[in-house]
């Protein structure tokens, strides 16, 4: 039989086996491995033929022979897996799986069954590491494959339970380390955990618009003990609101819209916020410069603020001001200018729905517990209430600079001048 032969052949039988006339196929693909021994088509046609009929072990021999035929198709590598899979032989099906994934580390069909194998096999890492490269081929897919929805679903949910089992796991094992030590020494510890598990997405970095200060811990909110000031000053929380509830009752104008943009400027996230008192502010002091005319409607709360440690640098910060959320309404998700300096909020009038998110963890404001944060870690807000938030926003130095540093920084925005725009603060 010549070669041309043996391909009319080889067609006959496709069609046969096509039309479900497996005799007729078997013995047309037998003719043509008689003429020609290292036919990968013919070898692997009668491999499916074996197949159907629930000869695994002969489906095996042949579809080995047609993968040594030709090596750099992967499928063949993978009729070889389904063949030992349902002969009950793991290390064999693995074998063929990741051989098939020598030839193409992204193959959708080789990645799925290797998912499927750990998992069945209760290989839990090696499964998830499997089913995460699943899961992320159907994801990237251009265009969208929604006929693989289902598949990925399928890994989604496997990846959730084992995230689960894990944190479960975890939460068991280090019960006794937990209670030996105090929320303030294992908050960085949890933070790592949550993110092992799942339940924290993201660690977020500092993205400072400005002076970014290097080496300094990108901390989303600071521990208490670095600001030993801080009681004192909640202590003063009915005094500041007090004078805060005598401008607002007056219909005080020294509130203005926190956003304003210049004229032309492109739609953006603080679009809807533009020029509106949605989100007002009062500021005492701005980029540096105390404003007596505010202050001065304002006294007892100035002077409460000029005992604190404030980042001091002319023309440049502190930045203090009453910060006025009206109802409904949202801060999208922004990072400040710097992380030479630490944000303090001191929240003075907080109705139900009121929360605040910096990096991975969110807080609802409580009145008279104030808290310092590094604004240059994404952060957002929200009043989902039918009534005002106001809180007492407090610009003071981060506590991880040294008083030398703090000397440094002082000296060179001096050298720069407070036009400079090499270095912004600001608000």
């Amino acid at each position: 039989m010549t070669k041309s032969e043996a391909e009319q052949m080889f067609h006959a039988g496709a069609v046969a086996q096509r039309g479900g006339r497996l005799t007729d196929a078997q013995a047309a693909f037998e003719r043509v491995i008689a003429a020609l021994p290292d036919h990968a088509g013919a070898l692997n046609a009668l491999g499916m033929v074996a197949l159907a009929q629930s000869r695994h072990a002969d489906a095996e021999t042949f579809f080995v022979r047609a993968a040594v035929a030709d090596p750099n198709a992967p499928d063949l590598h993978l009729n070889v897996a389904k063949a030992r899979r349902l002969q009950g032989d793991d290390p064999g099906e693995r074998q063929s799986l990741e051989a098939a994934l020598t030839i193409d580390q992204r193959h959708f069909m080789a990645l799925l069954r290797l998912a499927e194998l750990h998992e069945r096999r209760e290989e839990h890492i090696a499964a998830a590491q499997r089913w995460n490269g699943v899961v992320a081929l159907v994801e990237m897919a251009s265009p969208p494959m929604p006929e693989l929805d289902a598949i990925a679903a399928r890994g989604r949910a496997y990846l959730a339970r084992r995230q689960a089992a894990l944190s479960d796991a975890l939460d068991a094992g280090l019960a006794s380390a937990r209670a030996a030590t105090s929320a303030d020494d294992r908050r960085r510890f949890e933070a790592c955990m949550d993110h092992v598990v799942g339940r924290r997405r993201r660690i977020y970095v500092n993205e400072c618009e400005g002076l970014h200060y290097p080496f300094l811990p990108a901390d989303e909110f600071f521990e208490r003990k670095h600001f030993p000031w801080i009681a004192e000053f909640e202590a003063q929380t009915d005094i500041i609101t007090a004078e805060l509830q005598s401008l607002l009752a007056a219909g005080d104008d020294g509130f203005e819209p926190y956003v304003r943009m210049d004229p032309g400027t492109p739609e953006n996230k603080w679009t809807p916020l533009d020029h509106s008192l949605a989100w007002g502010s009062m500021h005492l002091w701005r980029h540096g410069e105390r404003d007596e005319q505010a202050c001065a409607r304002a006294p007892r709360t100035a002077e409460i603020v000029s005992r604190l440690p404030l980042a001091d640098i002319p023309g440049r910060t502190p930045t203090v001001f009453f910060s006025l959320l009206k109802p409904r309404t949202h801060l999208p998700a922004h990072s400040g200018v710097s992380n030479m300096r630490a944000t303090v909020h001191l929240p003075l009038i907080v109705p139900e729905g009121c929360r605040f998110r910096v990096g991975g963890e969110t807080r609802p404001w409580r009145v008279g517990e104030a808290w310092a944060f590094d604004d240059t870690i994404e952060h957002e807000a929200w009043n989902d209430s039918d009534a005002l938030r106001a809180i007492l926003i407090v610009d003071v130095w981060n506590p991880h600079l040294t008083a030398t540093e703090r000397s440094l920084l002082r000296a060179f925005f001096a050298t720069v001048g407070s036009d400079s725009p090499l270095a912004i603060v600001g608000d």
